[in-house]
């Protein structure tokens, strides 16, 4: 099973704990022990990706598992553009990090 597969071999976190929910869901078990051996508080989140499974699966496959584009965490840094001014900052003030993070939070 393709779920199996992915909870097992699948390099993301979020994409395994996913597939864990969905398993755990159907071997009948209760949200509320499901939140326990996953580790996520909320029942909601939990009852919210079995609802998006059932709902999608059919037209998306498992793809209705993985973060839409625009979902997740957003970037701090500009990879390339902010990476040479980091490094700039922190070599200048490697003696006493507080400084450069205080620079870096100014800009």
């Amino acid at each position: 099973m393709e779920l199996e597969r992915l909870y097992k071999e699948s390099t993301h976190h979020v994409l395994r704990q996913r597939c864990q929910i969905i398993l755990l869901k159907a071997s009948h078990r209760k949200t509320s022990n499901i939140c326990a051996i996953v580790g996520i508080k909320s029942e909601n989140q939990v009852n919210k990706w079995v609802k998006r499974y059932k709902n999608e699966h059919a037209s998306l496959g498992i793809q209705c598992l993985r973060n839409l584009e625009g979902q997740g965490r957003k970037s701090i840094f500009d990879s390339e553009t902010e990476s040479e001014l980091i490094q700039r900052i922190v070599k200048a003030e490697r003696q006493k990090l507080e400084n450069a993070k205080i620079i870096l939070e100014k800009n």
